[in-house]
């Protein structure tokens, strides 16, 4: 049977149809299905080394650390993968924190960004003894210098500017732009920069900045980039010496017909225009490193009619994979066998009680049964991280291959797990 346009087969690694069976490096998906309950995510380990390791490569001609973002895919497993290959961190939640500690990673390889720390979370990265906060108010900067105090050590600090430039696959996902939340304006980071440049408790390392995720043209970051040197360069006539510049991460992958730059084209930019200004580069990487390493394997369960329109009814839900809902995102599905049945449009619907629940609207498939397997395409990214019990649904287990075998890195939640917390 012929691929369809952009089948996803052509352009996912560590993914391929054989002898017309969907398999991840060298196991089928079917014999994953066979030992698991649908839903099902799953991971390629070698997709996820072979782009963290391509990422690095894009920077070689400049000092970096590449911090991976934990909040694209927090599994301790996928995180421990990645901590051997030599990945920092990105964090935004003491939770994130903890996960990290928990597998050994030391705080000298962790940045605390995101705009909410917690008195308590701040607390607990000064006492991790983390790389750099990257601050994103006045008011936490103060509670920062508060808590160095407390402890008697300064803390290795770094302000977020907002750039005023938009960038994203979707308006919930830009972050870069003077109407959203995130990041300190030009005239007030530098008034802070300078106010605590002889500050005890802070101590200038760096300057942060994040335009948004999903970014799929290189004209935000090249507008981003040449603004962030020119603050850069006007700190440093100002007596604020660096040690880093954290340019975020952001760069798209594609799921369906997209065209995003390559890490070496994303590179290119940034180093031209930063490397020749002395700071370590950190990038934070997140969806460019695990999205495209995931597939959610989920299973017919009912086919219907309904006024001319055809239901393919799974049993995965958008409380396991809610992208689709939230971001009107697109994922490609394809049967796990293929056959050489006709093929015809449907919508891919769950079985949660919200007309929302749907992954697809008239997408072409091909002729399927219940029982049969279809693979939902670049689900490694904002995922499970993002899965929910909502309906009392388990969330589904995590399984990670490696070469001809696989293992359950997260076993699937039971009804028992739904009311574990909970005081009867």
């Amino acid at each position: 049977m012929s691929q369809r346009p952009n089948d996803p087969a052509d352009y996912t690694p560590f993914f391929s149809y054989r002898d017309n069976a969907l398999c991840c490096e060298g196991v089928s998906l079917s014999s994953i299905a066979e030992q698991a309950l649908t839903p099902i995510y799953i991971y390629s380990r070698a997709s996820i080394l072979a782009a963290f390791r391509g990422f690095g490569h894009a920077f070689r001609a400049v000092p970096h650390t590449i911090c991976y973002a934990v909040k694209a895919n927090s599994n301790l497993s996928l995180l421990r993968l990645l901590a051997r290959a030599g990945s920092s961190f990105d964090i935004v939640s003491g939770g994130e924190l903890y996960r990290l500690l928990q597998i050994g990673v030391s705080g000298r390889r962790i940045v605390f960004s995101g705009v909410g720390k917690s008195r308590e979370e701040i607390r607990e990265a000064l006492r991790a003894r983390i790389l750099l906060f990257n601050v994103e108010a006045e008011s936490e900067l103060e509670l920062l210098a508060e808590e160095a105090a407390r402890v008697r050590r300064p803390a290795p600090a770094a302000l977020r500017l907002n750039p005023d430039v938009g960038g994203g696959g979707h308006p919930h996902i830009s972050t870069g732009s003077h109407q959203h939340k995130f990041g300190i304006g030009w005239d007030d980071a530098m008034a802070l920069y300078t106010a605590k440049v002889q500050s005890p408790w802070i101590s200038w390392r760096g300057l942060s900045t994040h335009i948004g995720s999903q970014i799929l043209s290189l004209a935000p970051f090249r507008r981003a980039v040449g603004r962030i040197a020119s603050f850069v360069r006007l700190l440093q006539s100002s007596g604020v010496g660096l040690s880093f510049i954290d340019f975020g991460g952001g760069l798209g992958v594609r799921y369906t017909s997209e065209n995003p730059p390559t890490a070496e084209q994303y590179a290119k930019i940034v180093i031209r225009k930063l490397g020749p200004l002395g700071c370590r580069l950190l990038l934070e990487p997140g969806r460019a490193i695990v999205g495209p390493a995931g597939i959610l394997l989920t299973r017919v369960l009912h086919l219907k009619s309904s006024y001319g329109k055809t239901f393919i009814i799974v049993d995965a839900a958008m409380n396991d994979f809610i992208r689709p809902a939230l971001y009107d995102a697109i994922h490609p599905v394809t049967p796990v066998v293929r056959n050489a049945g006709k093929t015809l449009r449907a919508d891919i619907v769950g079985p949660v009680c919200e007309t929302g629940d749907a992954f697809l609207h008239d997408w072409p498939i091909q002729t399927v049964q219940p029982g049969d397997l279809l693979a939902l395409w670049g689900t490694g990214a904002y995922g499970f991280i993002q899965a929910s019990n909502y309906n009392s649904r388990p969330r589904p287990a995590e399984v990670l291959v490696n070469g001809k075998v696989f293992s359950t890195i997260r076993r699937r939640e039971s009804n028992r797990d739904l009311i574990r917390e909970e005081l009867r």
